[in-house]
Order: C-alpha cells, then sequence, then structure tokens
C-alpha cells in the first residue's frame, strides 16, 4: 500500500499551497542541472515534482550516478526533499 507524500509543514512563502507552476519551475532548474553536469547527462533520469518534493526516476550507470543526482537536485533552490527512485542498469555491459 502507497501513501501519498504529505504536503511540507512550513511552506517558503504565503500563506496556501505554492501553485502548480513552482513544481514545473523547480522540475526544468533540477533538470536543467542533470543535463549540464558531465556525470548525469548522458544518464535515463526522469524529473517529477510534487509539492516541492524532487522523484528522480530512471536508470543510472553506477552509484555514483546516482549520488551525484541527488546532490544536484537538493541543490536547486526551494527544493524541500528528494526522492531518489533511480535503479542501476541491470545488465552486463560488453567491453568493446
Amino acid at each position: 500500500m502507497m501513501m501519498p507524500w504529505p504536503y511540507p509543514e512550513f511552506p517558503s512563502a504565503g500563506d496556501g499551497p505554492e501553485p502548480a507552476g513552482a513544481d514545473v519551475r523547480l522540475a526544468s532548474l533540477v533538470a536543467q542541472r542533470l543535463s549540464a553536469d558531465w556525470t548525469t547527462r548522458r544518464q535515463q533520469i526522469t524529473v517529477t515534482v510534487q509539492n516541492r518534493v524532487v522523484i528522480l526516476a530512471g536508470l543510472v550507470a553506477d552509484p555514483e550516478t546516482r549520488r551525484v543526482a541527488v546532490e544536484l537536485a537538493w541543490d536547486v533552490p526551494g527544493v524541500f526533499d528528494v526522492c531518489n527512485a533511480l535503479r542501476l542498469y541491470g545488465g552486463r555491459r560488453s567491453r568493446r
């Protein structure tokens, strides 16, 4: 059973929930950071944001790339939390 991710207790500004546009902006900023970094640039990473929580999903080459992706997401101002759902490639690669 999946539990919904709760809305952060302390929104950054205003009295109500942030508009959906803020999540879209955060997703765009995180995606830009991932595509600009040489470690994460060519990886299959999907970025989704819900209530300022960044969800990283997809396949990456190694554990170091997973770590770097999360650090880059945390580095974006306005991010409340990061959910790392990145998986490592399952198959072996040929050494050609």
